[in-house]
C-alpha cells in the first residue's frame, strides 16, 4: 500500500514523512492554507531522495503554467482538481491524478472518461476541492476502486486508515489534514503512527 503526504509546507515535515517510509509528498499550488510558493517547493525537492515522488496539486489552473512550475520545481506527477481537470490533462506534460469528490453516486457514473488518469476520491464540500478532514463515503470510494485504481483520500488519519484500507481497498492513500498539528504543519508522531498503520497492514 503507497501513501502520499500532501500539503507539505517545508523541508521539516518533507524529510519527516521521507523517513517515516512515504512514497509521495503532495505540494498545494491552489489558496489554502497548505498553498506552497514555487520557490519553497523547489528548494524541498533538491533535498529529497529520488525515489520519492513529487506531485502539484493544482486548482482550474492555466496548462502553461503547470508545466512550468512542474518544470521548475522538478516535480513528477500532476494532481489536478476543479471543472478543467478532465478536458486539459492530455496538454499536460507530467502523469495525471484526477481528483473527484464524492458527492453521490453520479459521482463515479462514467469513471472510464479519464482514460489513463490515476483518480483519488476524496469527501465532497460545496467550496472546497480538498483539505477538508471529511471521511469520504467509503461504499462510493469501493465501488470506485472496484472500477479503476484509485488513491483514497478524504479524513484518513491514524485511528481509521487501517479500517478505510479494509473496506474500500484503494491502491494507494493520501492524508494530510490527519497528521497535522495545524493546517500547513506537519506532527511528526502523527506522520509516524499513519505510515506505521499502513505498512504493518
Amino acid at each position: 500500500m503507497r501513501v502520499k503526504i500532501c500539503g507539505i509546507t517545508n523541508i521539516e515535515d518533507a524529510k519527516c514523512a521521507v523517513s517515516c517510509g512515504a512514497d509521495a509528498l503532495g505540494f498545494v499550488f491552489a489558496e489554502s492554507p497548505r498553498e506552497v510558493l514555487p520557490t519553497t517547493v523547489r528548494d524541498i525537492t533538491r533535498e529529497l531522495p529520488p525515489m520519492v515522488q513529487k506531485i502539484g496539486v493544482f486548482v482550474d489552473m492555466d496548462t502553461q503554467t503547470i508545466n512550468d512550475i512542474c518544470e521548475f520545481c522538478n516535480l513528477d506527477w500532476v494532481q489536478l482538481h476543479g471543472s478543467k481537470a478532465p478536458k486539459i490533462s492530455k496538454e499536460l506534460k507530467r502523469p495525471i491524478i484526477i481528483g473527484i469528490r464524492l458527492k453521490d453516486s453520479g459521482s463515479i457514473a462514467d469513471l472510464d472518461k479519464y482514460g489513463e488518469c490515476f483518480l483519488l476520491v476524496d469527501s465532497y464540500h460545496p467550496q472546497k476541492m480538498g483539505g477538508t478532514g471529511k471521511v469520504a463515503d467509503w461504499n462510493l470510494a469501493a465501488k470506485a476502486a472496484s472500477v479503476k485504481p484509485i488513491i483514497l483520500a478524504g479524513g484518513l488519519n491514524p485511528d481509521n486508515v487501517v479500517e478505510a484500507i479494509s473496506k474500500v481497498k484503494p491502491y494507494a492513500v493520501d492524508v494530510s489534514s490527519g497528521v497535522e498539528t495545524y493546517p500547513g504543519k506537519k506532527d511528526p508522531d502523527l506522520i509516524e503512527k499513519f505510515l506505521n498503520k499502513v505498512k504493518e497492514f
